[in-house]
């Protein structure tokens, strides 16, 4: 039996013809500076012939269903088993997702509440009982004197089909007439349905009045209505108007009804609990959980009065038409329009916010115009619907109806072990896990019951399990999966793969550890053990100390980066690593040590106060300026919330006069006056098109095209700036419109991008790549790396100064035309710090960065906490939301948030230096402070 992965000649991207053995079973890591080739071997390589090998197997029909994957550039790789990636590129953007329906708990929780659950009544909360015949009877002959009625029996609701042989079926039964999708329609007519769309088909039993002396005729009604539809009765009220009754439409059953309210339930079943059907979504949201609505802040400034401009989107340019209009209606209701908004009573607000029915009179342009004013909300709906900024002026609202449960008020009633489905949702996985682990809670199952929610349970438990042991205790099942970041996606499909109990396959990860504070890395290694123990040889791409020291197996590329990267320069134990003087080795070993701290001193501050937000209560905290600033804390602690969600937008609006950023209410800020602008660098890409790439995206193109059309060849020839482009026509080449490559469809092959013919790769038309600067032509430059052009371009001033910021960040191994899609998010991260880094600086910038260490090596923080401090050194502001020990004990300060995540955390738990934070740990309860004293070396 072959114990190990052979690859012979991995030449992808820039791997040097490597040959290497990978044992088998076992937990590989791959490491390595960042851009040396680490996911090229393992996902670009090694996972992709592992899927082009399974897809190969199947039927040239099956193929066409799949995503098409290329031949890598390998000579042969030999003992390779099943493979599945989970990498961080797995998150859904559907708002519909949520962490339990991507992780199928949700499932189970809808059958759990289908076939066990209680129905109460959302009214009185009284649990709901059956209604039988009589007491249905009862309920019609209670109605008013000369109600009019239809009584109805639903035959079929909201199902695809044509239904002929259901309407034959009712014709022969004797039923002269059918409510079908609200329209009433005679039996005996020709009835054609179409069968790709939903129909409800109700029969009509009778057309009746209540009274007296139709009595029995109703009971008859009753009866038979019931037995055509298993149960089920409806009645539609012809004149609720005028005999006065709120609803026209009655639903009885003999299954579930409330006496108390007089309301019927439909049968349970699992679709009842579905917010992506109409049987259980709120009316509401559609099963959204959240409304849009205008933001009042965007649209109204409450410190000016309604004179000087209050209203904003009717007070200024091309306004003066709805200026005249609300000034006229303020003077007819009595509202003072000197006083400023906010002083103004709520009645006077209300009157401005909805309007009335009163006909206003005011003069425009020489015209009396007369009309009523529907209020601000619908006027300033009616004026930005067509700008397409349009949706800066919305909000984002939890919906009032469904409170973000997203399910409707029936659904929602239904209860288990005293709890609904809502709230089991909201439960933080770790207190779900309590939940579901405590059988005394389902004591009171009878036989049947139990017999049924065992098997269920059992699921639901074994799937709550594996998050809580990967670290993701803090979120709940109900989170918008949009909210997740890349780590944790990682991490829940982790969990789901151990719950899958395979074995013989290879598991290729993509830094796993991304998002996790220190103490919860000791919980992902032992789920990746758990998942190497079961038969699988799991292969991870990862910087983090711990998980390379739990490895089996290391494999270590290099020894630089891009072009200078490609080889393994280690490969074997951690033993054997330490011993080796590979980059990776000497920050292991203590041969380097990432040091910077110069315990700057905290002198002026900015405070928050007024914080609520997700697990954060009222919070107020003061982060000092002129310093480096650590947001520190476990998973789920509340860092993001409390910068990106409370400091960020107050910056951005009141600093860059951003329209797009929303304000988080009660929040009150001080401290900005003494900054000038604020900088937040995310892991976004820097373009979403092949065309967008390092040069352009920081602006060296341009300065490079200019020095090209400086030259004297092109002056001669008459050539301007826009000739050097690739995205212009002119200079670029016309074949492939300046791409380089062109795309073959292969039907059932994969697709081919082949060089182009005319510019062999190049972008540029002949003409263009004459002109020579240097003895290069601009392709030619295009493909260098920043470390070669910022030697080839030592001597301008302006393009040495751009590329110098590039290198600086540790970026020199990119070429200067890379394409931005191939760049990871932290490569994005870094260009955009780059970009920011060659401005002329002010020394009064506030930057705010997100976890800038995803993806780096040790020499890459190392790197990357000088250009930090740096940035301090010059006076500006900078504040790290960070997990890496590397950067944390480089802080000036630490605000650490905890002491847990989700409902356990929110607070500030210590703030201070990492030595202060470290010798404190035992009185303050830091994770961060106990990792640090470890660090430190601080007893």
């Amino acid at each position: 039996m072959n114990e190990m992965i052979k690859i012979r000649g991995a030449k992808e991207h820039n791997l040097k013809n490597i040959n290497l053995d990978i044992p088998k079973n076992k937990l590989v890591v791959f490491t390595g500076l960042s851009g040396s080739g680490k996911s090229t071997l393992a996902f670009d390589t090694l996972y992709a012939e592992g899927q082009r090998r399974y897809i190969e197997s199947l039927s040239s029909y099956a193929r066409q269903f799949l995503d098409r994957v290329g031949k890598p550039d390998v000579d042969h790789i030999e003992g390779l088993t099943p493979a599945i990636a989970i990498d961080q590129k797995s998150t859904s953007k559907n708002p519909r997702s949520t962490v339990g329906t991507i992780t199928e708990i949700y499932d189970y929780l809808r059958l759990l509440y289908a076939r066990i659950g209680i129905q109460h009544c959302p009214k009185c909360d009284q649990v709901v009982s059956q209604m039988s015949a009589s007491d249905i009877i009862d309920q019609i002959l209670k109605l008013p004197n000369g109600t009019k009625i239809t009584i109805l029996s639903p035959i079929v609701r909201e199902k695809k089909g044509s239904f002929a042989d259901t309407l034959e079926s009712l014709a022969n039964k004797g039923f002269i007439r059918a409510m079908i999708d609200g329209v009433m329609v005679r039996l005996d007519e020709e009835i054609e349905l179409s069968k790709t769309k939903k129909h409800t088909i109700k029969a009509v039993i009778d057309r009746v009045v209540v009274n007296e002396e139709n009595s029995a005729r109703i009971a008859d009604d009753v009866q038979k209505g019931l037995y055509e539809s298993f149960g089920e009765l409806e009645i539609e009220i012809l004149n609720a108007d005028e005999i006065g009754l709120e609803s026209s439409h009655i639903h009885f059953s003999e299954h579930n009804a409330c006496f108390n309210c007089k309301i019927s339930f439909n049968t349970l079943e699992p679709l009842s609990f579905s917010f992506n059907s109409p049987k259980g979504a709120c009316p509401s949201c559609d099963g959204l959980g959240i409304r849009f609505s205008l933001d009042l802040n965007k649209i109204i400034d409450d410190s000016l009065s309604i004179e000087d401009g209050a209203i904003k989107v009717m007070y200024g340019f091309n306004k003066s038409y709805y200026y005249k209009f609300i000034m006229a209606f303020c003077e007819q209701n009595d509202i003072s329009v000197k006083t400023p908004y906010y002083q103004l009573d709520e009645d006077a607000k209300r009157l401005i916010l909805y309007g009335n029915a009163k006909s206003i009179d005011f003069l425009w342009k020489s015209h009396r115009i007369k009309k009523h004013f529907e209020g601000v909300l619908k006027v300033a709906y009616e004026i930005l619907k067509d700008d397409k900024d349009f949706s800066e002026y919305m909000t984002e609202k939890v919906c009032e109806s469904c409170k973000g449960n997203r399910l409707c008020s029936d659904s929602l009633a239904v209860k288990v072990a005293s709890k609904s489905i809502g709230d089991i949702i909201n439960m933080s996985i770790e207190n779900a896990t309590k939940f579901f682990s405590n059988n005394d809670r389902f004591a009171h199952l009878n036989p049947q019951q139990t017999l049924i929610a065992t098997p269920i349970l059992k699921e639901i438990n074994e799937r709550l399990f594996f998050l809580y042991d990967v670290g993701l205790g803090y979120i709940s099942l109900g989170r918008d999966a949009r909210t997740i970041s890349g780590g944790e996606a990682q991490r829940i499909r982790i969990a789901s793969q151990i719950g899958s109990g395979l074995s013989g396959v290879m598991y290729v990860l993509d830094e796993p550890s991304i998002g996790l504070h220190e103490r919860d890395t000791l919980k992902l290694i032992k789920t990746l053990r758990n998942l190497q123990e079961k038969g699988n040889t799991v292969i991870v791409v990862e910087h983090d100390k711990k998980t390379i020291e739990a490895a089996d197996y290391i494999v270590d590329i290099g020894p630089g980066a891009g072009i200078y990267g490609g080889n393994v320069v280690f490969n074997g134990t951690y033993k054997e690593l330490l011993a080796s003087q590979t980059q990776t080795a000497k920050y292991l070993n203590g041969q380097k040590d990432i040091n910077y701290y110069q315990g700057r001193k905290q002198k002026q501050w900015l405070s928050l106060s007024g914080v609520t937000i997700n697990n954060i209560s009222n919070l107020s905290v003061k982060f000092p300026l002129s310093n480096l600033v650590g947001v520190t804390g476990v998973s789920g602690s509340g860092k993001s919330s409390l910068v990106l969600k409370a400091l960020l937008p107050a910056a951005e609006i009141e600093l860059n006069r951003a329209k797009k950023f929303q304000a988080l209410k009660g929040v009150k800020i001080e401290g900005l006056d003494q900054l000038d602008k604020v900088i937040y660098l995310d892991q976004s890409p820097i373009g979403r098109t092949p065309r967008s790439n390092p040069a352009t995206y920081t602006g060296v193109m341009d300065e490079i095209r200019a020095l090209f059309a400086a030259t004297k060849e092109a002056q001669i020839r008459g050539y301007k700036i826009g000739r050097f482009s690739f995205n212009v026509k002119g200079g670029r080449c016309e074949k492939c419109s300046g791409e380089g490559e062109i795309k073959v469809e292969m039907h059932f092959l994969p697709d081919i991008n082949v060089i182009c013919d005319v510019c062999k790769g190049t972008r540029y038309n002949a003409q263009t790549l004459e002109i020579r600067y240097k003895g290069k032509n601009i392709s030619e430059v295009l493909a260098m790396s920043a470390d070669e052009a910022l030697e080839f371009f030592a001597k301008v001033p302006k393009i040495y100064a751009k590329l110098s910021t590039i290198c600086s960040v540790g970026l020199g191994y990119l070429t200067l035309g890379q394409s931005a899609t191939t760049l990871s998010g932290g490569e994005a991260q870094r260009i955009k710090l780059a970009k920011e880094l060659s401005r002329t600086d002010t020394g009064s910038t506030l930057y705010i960065l997100d976890e800038p260490t995803t993806g780096l090596h040790f020499a890459d923080v190392d790197r990357l906490t000088g250009v930090l401090h740096h940035l301090v050194e010059l006076g500006n502001s900078v504040i790290v939301i960070e997990h890496n020990l590397d950067v944390i004990k480089n802080c000036d300060y630490i605000i650490d948030m905890g002491p847990e995540g989700g409902a356990g955390g929110g607070k500030v738990i210590a703030k201070g230096s990492p030595i202060e934070l470290a010798k404190g740990y035992k009185k303050s309860g830091s994770h961060t402070g106990k990792f640090l004293a470890l660090e430190l070396k601080i007893e």
